[in-house]
């Protein structure tokens, strides 16, 4: 069966099953079919079906004698082979890591998953005991993060738009608190090629974020950051910015994604 979505045809078991799959993604536990279904209001009986066929192709993995799932090995097998077609981060990780060592900071690469950045890459300095390094997988939100705001400042302006008709239709009555963070940071961006986040995403986490973008045309938000009281925000500004542009020109010269002067 297929749907007329936005002038296009959505095959409604994938997209459903897609749905199944990113709930259970991002449950801290095992997820059951009744779960499954009052989360994202696919009837039980069309649930039960889709988690057996997921099962089947090793998307879904089932607890022993019992209804409940977590994802399956398959989707690692997927996650590998993206991240070994992830071009930019060969071209990225040396200078990122010249960027971790001169500020003292986590640096993380993440690429936009809905409202949400999600970290596919993340480099921690040798020299610091204390960091705040973010595993991959780990979902930040476009709102608040430097790499989200970065990531939403740098896109066209037709996709900029549309992420931020998106973001204020999800944000509904905290819109007018949202939306002049996210303008401030599209500006932000704008003038200093970068953009901040200053106890935002997290009350003790600061941070800096810039765009790049892939040779293919995909876009990756990178943040570098750590705890508040080691890098303050003096500091992130008049040492850090400096290094971080720099980093992200040659990344971008390097990838052939330069901008043209």
């Amino acid at each position: 069966m297929t749907e007329a979505v936005g002038g296009k045809e959505e095959v409604t078991a994938l997209g459903r099953g897609l749905a199944l799959l990113k709930v259970i993604g991002m449950a801290a536990a095992p997820v059951s079919n009744r779960e499954l279904a009052d989360t994202t209001g696919i009837p039980k009986a069309t649930v039960s079906r889709l988690t057996a066929t997921l099962v089947s192709a090793g998307y879904l993995r089932q607890a022993p004698d019992s209804e409940r799932f977590s994802l399956g090995p398959a989707l690692l097998d997927m996650s590998s082979r993206y991240l070994r077609q992830f071009d930019l981060r060969a071209v990225a990780r040396p200078h990122l890591a010249e960027l971790s060592e001169f500020a003292g900071a986590s640096v993380h690469v993440a690429v936009r998953d809905e409202l949400d950045m999600l970290v596919i890459d993340s480099l921690r300095p040798r020299s610091a005991l204390i960091s705040s390094r973010l595993e991959i997988g780990t979902r930040l939100t476009v709102v608040t993060s430097a790499a989200g705001r970065a990531c939403l400042a740098a896109l066209p302006a037709a996709e900029q738009s549309t992420l931020l008709e998106r973001i204020r239709e999800e944000s509904g009555e905290d819109w007018p608190s949202i939306e002049p963070r996210l303008m401030a940071g599209i500006d932000e961006y704008a003038r200093l090629g970068y953009c901040s986040s200053f106890g935002e995403w997290h009350p003790h986490i600061h941070a800096l974020g810039f765009a790049l973008k892939g040779p293919h045309g995909e876009h990756y938000g990178v943040s570098c950051g750590g705890p508040a009281y080691l890098l303050p925000k003096e500091m992130m500004l008049t040492q850090v910015a400096p290094r971080l542009l720099e980093v992200a020109r040659r990344i971008s010269a390097e990838a052939g994604t330069a901008n043209p002067d």
